[in-house]
């Protein structure tokens, strides 16, 4: 992210089908060959992992730091490789457009999955998937196993389960590996269909001149794989339940704070292991995505640690991480990662000495550039740096469009007016913020999809601090047109990021 350069954020659920979410197909294709024609460079997505809890389909908690979310497999691709039928993928009417409706396209993907893994059984040994098992052996028998058995003990938590099984027992897992072959060896499959279609879709944009942003979150759910398969690398009871559990202290989002609800790591096992969970984790994001954006990146230089057994986080306290330590380990792992730090957020001078010394590109978020004293936010572009990444705004806030008619106070809206030297109506202001984005001096400019099409708070991704009716915002067919790609291209190459 040397050159100047830009890009547009949209996760892969929100992109249109007919299908009831987005996903892996035909859909995704065009949306490349759009970013394409717009001279953009990057594609970022949210994280691609499977949610741990099914009813709020957060993204950022996650049943696996390395599994993909199996709603994202395509129904088309499925059929053009041979691994259902034309009638197999019928009763799709009826799923809404313009958001996902996670319960319907469950149900209907999982019948989907059962015939197309019956199929796939009666096939020859698939050289491709063996090796796919293979490469992937450090995660994917424990994540295979481990769904198996939550489906087998019908149980979302893994601490409920009986006692041999919750501490995996090695009896107890080679009982589990006979009993539940078919349930292990399908999720396996429904993995390897996952990558198959991914890494397809994204050798198609890379041929293309795109390069895909992945998003890592920091912390580990504790009905995940991970914290089962590794229980002594988080902050455990004797029981395996969490002591301490992570989150925020009070910010614009909260007055109580964010009690995000993951374990804590245990950063003195980590180190003794050599960070070896870590490393296994960017070394296989690395084969996913072409740049990773850490969220939450403070959280290795301190946490908040909450208690777990309180309610918000107010009551939290600022626990040191392993900080230099170990980003050393990283980059003697890896020699430049490309990486992005997201340093939202309440950022002290040891979080910004640990961006400084290795040189980490930071983020820039122009909604935040008119809070306080004229002229003086580090968001303004004018106090931009080359090594940094713009956003108009993130899938945390509401739209250029919504935050202006719906949450901008007057004298925002007067520093933002002051700023452009004229006063502007609201259906102009999401392509002035771009603009403000593309003219700044940062290497890096990545503008969210809903704000390019200039959509009010309806098209927003999610609201922090709120369990319901986040990220089910979807394109709609046809909202993508020629006029707005011909524009985003225009002003692309008059701010020199072609």
């Amino acid at each position: 992210m040397k050159t100047r350069a830009s890009g547009v954020l949209l996760h892969v659920t929100s992109l249109p089908s007919k299908y009831g979410i987005g996903d892996f197909g035909p859909c995704a294709y065009r949306f490349a060959d759009f970013l394409a024609q717009a001279g953009q460079s990057y594609w970022q997505v949210l994280p691609l992992n499977p949610p741990a809890l099914s009813k709020h389909q957060s993204p950022y908690d996650c049943l696996s730091a390395f599994a993909g979310n199996t709603l994202l497999i395509s129904p088309e691709l499925l059929y053009q490789h041979g691994f259902v039928s034309r009638k197999d993928m019928e009763a799709t009417a009826g799923f809404p457009e313009g958001k996902v409706d996670y319960d319907r396209v469950a149900s209907y993907k999982a019948k989907l999955f059962d015939m197309a893994y019956q199929r796939f059984k009666t096939l020859q040994t698939d050289s491709a998937y063996e090796t796919f098992c293979s490469q992937n052996s450090g995660w994917l028998e424990d994540y295979a196993c481990f769904v198996a058995l939550s489906q087998h003990f019908r149980s979302s938590l893994w601490c409920d389960w009986p006692a041999q099984f919750r501490d995996k027992k090695v009896r107890a897992m080679r009982s589990a590996s006979r009993q539940l072959r078919n349930a292990i060896d399908k999720e396996k499959f429904l993995q390897y269909l996952f990558l198959r279609q991914w890494l397809a879709l994204k050798h198609y944009c890379n041929d293309n001149g795109i390069q895909i942003i992945g998003d890592v979150p920091m912390y580990a759910a504790y009905a995940s794989a991970d914290v089962w398969a590794h229980p002594t690398f988080f902050k455990l009871t004797r029981a395996k339940k969490p002591r301490v559990v992570a989150g925020v202290p009070p910010d614009l989002f909260s007055r109580t704070g964010q009690r995000w609800g993951n374990p804590l790591y245990n950063w003195k096992m980590l180190r003794k292991a050599g960070y070896s969970w870590w490393v296994q984790r960017i070394r296989h994001n690395l084969t996913l995505f072409d740049v990773l954006r850490i969220d939450h990146f403070r959280g290795f230089v301190a946490c908040w640690e909450v208690p777990a057994s309180h309610k918000t986080a107010k009551a939290g306290k600022w626990v040191s991480g392993p900080k230099e330590d170990f980003l050393n380990v990283l980059f003697k792992h890896f020699a430049f990662p490309p990486i992005i730090v997201e340093d939202l957020g309440y950022i002290t001078d040891d979080v910004r000495q640990v961006i400084d010394r290795f040189q980490l590109p930071c983020m820039k978020v122009l909604l935040f550039a008119f809070d306080g004293d004229a002229g003086k936010s580090p968001y303004l572009p004018h106090h931009h740096i080359r090594n940094s990444v713009v956003y108009t705004g993130t899938h945390d806030n509401n739209t250029a469009r919504g935050w202006f008619e719906k949450e901008a106070r007057p004298e925002q809206k007067k520093r933002l007016f002051d700023y452009l030297g004229r006063q502007v109506p609201a259906g102009q202001v999401h392509w002035e913020l771009i603009r403000l984005a593309m003219s700044s001096v940062s290497n890096t400019v990545i503008i969210p999809m809903q704000d390019i099409l200039g959509l009010g708070r309806e098209a927003r991704m999610n609201r922090p601090a709120t369990m319901k009716g986040n990220w089910r915002w979807r394109l709609r067919p046809g909202q993508i047109t020629k006029s707005v790609t011909q524009k985003l291209a225009k002003m692309t190459q008059t701010y020199g990021r072609m």
